[in-house]
C-alpha cells in the first residue's frame, strides 16, 4: 500500500502483518499496533517526544544487568506487572490468596533450607521474625512437598545482590511443606524500601513527583508439579506506605499479621527481645507448574 495520509499507515501495518501463520501473534501485534497509533494520534505525539520516548526505551535496556532488571522495575512502576498478574491469577485478585508481581530480585537456586531454619546468612540487626505459614488448595488442604522460595529485603531496604556487606544469598531460603502443608523459619521483620531510582525509570518518578517507596514485605515463590506456580508478597500491616506502593503491589488480600510479642516465650532460647510472628496461608490452584525466568542471576 502506497501510504497517502498519516489516516493509511494503521491499515498498511495491520495488512502487512496479517499473513502471520501464529495466531496468537496476529493477534497481539494488531492490538499492539491498533493501540500505539491510537495513543500518538490521541495525544497528537511530538516528533521531539517521540525521540525521547526512543531514548527512554533504550536506557532501559542499557541499564539491565545480571543484577538489576530495569525493564521490569518498569513495568512495576506503572502498573503494568501488576495488572497483567492479576488478569491471569486469582480470579482478578478476588481469590483467598491472590497471586502479586515477582518483582525483579527474585533468584533461582536459593540455599535449601530446612523448616524452622533461618535464612539471615550473615550478621543482619532487625527484630527477629518468626514466620509459620500453611500451603492448601481451593478446598483446604494440605499440599505437601510444595517447594516455597523464600526471599526479602534487609531491614536497610536493600537485597543482598545490591549490598556488599551481605553474604550471598541473605535473607534468601528454599522450604519443603510437611504432610501437614506447613513450613516454616527464622528471619528478621522487613523494612520498607525504595526501588533502585538511578536510571531512566528514577527520572521518570521524579518527574512525576512520586515518591519510590515500596511497603516491607516478604517474597513468595511456591512449586509442585501440577498445582499453578503461586508467586506472591506477605506485607508487613502497619506499613504507612500500604495505600502508595510505588508499583501498585498491595491487594488486601496479601496484608499479613505482624505480631509484635513481648513477654511472651520465644520459639528460641537465644532471644531476650521483643520478637514478631506472621502466621499466613496460601491457597495454590491446580494447573501448569512452571517458573518464571529469573530477572538477575
Amino acid at each position: 500500500m502506497i501510504i497517502d495520509s498519516e489516516s493509511s499507515v494503521t491499515r498498511a501495518v495491520l495488512d502487512a502483518m496479517a499473513a502471520a501463520p501464529n495466531e496468537r501473534l496476529r493477534e497481539v501485534m494488531a492490538a499492539l499496533v491498533r493501540h500505539a497509533h491510537a495513543f500518538a494520534r490521541e495525544v497528537q505525539l511530538t516528533e521531539e517526544e517521540f525521540d525521547i520516548g526512543i531514548d527512554f526505551l533504550n536506557r532501559i535496556g542499557q541499564a539491565t544487568n545480571d543484577s538489576h532488571n530495569e525493564g521490569i522495575l518498569f513495568s512495576d512502576a506503572v502498573g503494568f506487572s501488576t495488572l497483567v498478574c492479576l488478569l491471569n491469577n486469582g480470579q482478578n485478585g478476588a481469590s483467598e490468596t491472590a497471586s502479586a508481581l515477582l518483582g525483579p530480585f527474585w533468584r533461582m537456586n536459593s540455599p535449601v533450607t530446612g523448616n524452622g531454619g533461618s535464612i539471615v546468612r550473615s550478621p543482619t540487626p532487625g527484630p527477629v521474625l518468626f514466620a509459620d505459614c500453611r500451603v492448601s488448595d481451593p478446598h483446604g488442604q494440605p499440599l505437601a512437598g510444595v517447594e516455597v522460595d523464600v526471599w526479602q529485603a534487609s531491614p536497610i531496604g536493600m537485597y543482598e545482590n545490591q549490598d556488599d556487606s551481605q553474604a550471598d544469598m541473605n535473607l534468601r531460603g528454599k522450604f519443603t511443606t510437611d504432610a501437614e502443608g506447613r513450613f516454616w523459619f527464622r528471619s528478621v521483620k522487613p523494612a520498607g524500601y525504595p526501588v533502585p531510582t538511578g536510571g531512566p525509570v528514577g527520572e521518570l518518578l521524579r518527574a512525576q513527583r512520586r515518591h519510590p517507596y515500596r511497603p516491607a514485605h516478604l517474597h513468595f515463590l511456591a512449586f509442585k508439579p501440577g498445582w499453578k506456580t503461586l508467586i506472591t508478597q506477605v506485607f508487613v500491616d502497619d506499613d504507612e506506605r500500604l495505600e502508595t506502593d510505588v508499583v501498585f503491589g498491595v491487594t488486601s488480600h496479601l496484608i499479613g499479621n505482624y505480631r509484635k510479642r513481648t513477654g511472651e516465650a520465644p520459639p528460641e532460647p537465644d532471644l531476650t527481645d521483643e520478637w514478631y510472628s506472621l502466621d499466613y496461608g496460601f491457597v495454590m490452584e491446580p494447573g501448569e507448574a512452571k517458573l518464571p525466568n529469573p530477572p538477575i542471576k
